[in-house]
């Protein structure tokens, strides 16, 4: 599985809870914005990772494949 770092579009992001219900490994509510946010750390690329960023209303899950 390739390694990816995930981010959050906050301009996008309705905070729908969906992405932190589905991986709170990764996703957590950002109390500062009111909107979902993602752990800075680098991830491996999963089904569940992909099922939450297909799943986010929004569109606003950013996954960007490390190098």
């Amino acid at each position: 599985m390739p390694k990816v770092r995930v981010s959050v579009d906050g301009y996008r992001c309705r905070w729908c809870e969906a992405c932190v219900e589905m991986r709170p490994d990764i996703f957590y509510y950002d109390e500062a914005n009111d909107q979902a946010a993602a752990h800075q750390d680098d991830f491996e690329l999963d089904n569940d990772l992909q099922t939450a960023a297909t799943m986010c209303p929004s569109r606003c899950i950013e996954i960007e494949e490390l190098n």
